[in-house]
């Protein structure tokens, strides 16, 4: 779509349906909903589904960098090299020690530059100031999204919960306003997927 277009039809209020080129008008069941995408206010879905999508990936590898010397510029020193590198860093999770002094620092990159990460961090190593790098390849990332998060609490709660009665150990866990992904073992993604898809009632959509 055109911005501008977007723009005037969020200025005036008007509801743009975008379809396909390559159905035919004569096509369309009138009756019925064609296919597309409906360009309109938050307020007419936020109240229809919180949980709009599940999304997942499994071409992801965990890096734990442990007792990594907590003071200014260290995230500089570790992520610089790895964008310097061109390696795409996602979920990254921080957890202070009780002293203050030091800090673990987790994230995830895609599987295949998993080696090349390592090195990179390792060739690093004199101006991060770290103990050791944790690191594992049998990992995947699942996401909950929906922009109905927004107004509704408990929405990430519940699928702690759900995932925890079928044994599924989350291993970290990233958030923002419409989503939020955890990242668990590789092998239990479909199991994952599914009790997600269940608990939010996306699979009687």
């Amino acid at each position: 779509m055109q911005v501008r277009s977007v723009e005037l039809g969020m200025v005036h209020n008007v509801r743009i349906f975008v379809r396909s080129s390559f159905v035919k008008p004569e096509d369309i069941d009138p009756h019925q909903t064609p296919p597309g995408t409906l360009i309109c206010a938050e307020s007419e879905i936020m109240e229809q589904q919180v949980v709009t999508g599940i999304a997942f990936s499994k071409d992801e590898a965990q890096i734990s960098i442990r007792r990594v010397q907590d003071k200014p510029g260290v995230a500089a020193a570790i992520f610089g090299p790895l964008a310097d590198a061109s390696i795409n860093v996602d979920m990254i999770v921080q957890n202070v020690s009780a002293d203050g002094a030091t800090t673990d620092l987790t994230f995830t990159v895609p599987s295949a530059d998993y080696e090349r990460a390592r090195m990179t961090i390792e060739k690093a190593k004199a101006n991060i100031g770290y103990d050791h790098i944790d690191g594992s390849t049998d990992v995947a990332k699942v996401s909950v999204i929906g922009i109905g998060m927004r107004s509704h609490a408990g929405v990430a709660a519940q699928a702690f919960k759900a995932l925890s009665e079928q044994k599924i150990n989350i291993l970290a866990i990233t958030t923002s306003e419409i989503k939020f992904s955890v990242l668990i073992n590789a092998a239990q993604t479909d199991q994952a997927v599914r009790t997600l898809h269940t608990l939010y009632g996306l699979d009687r959509v």
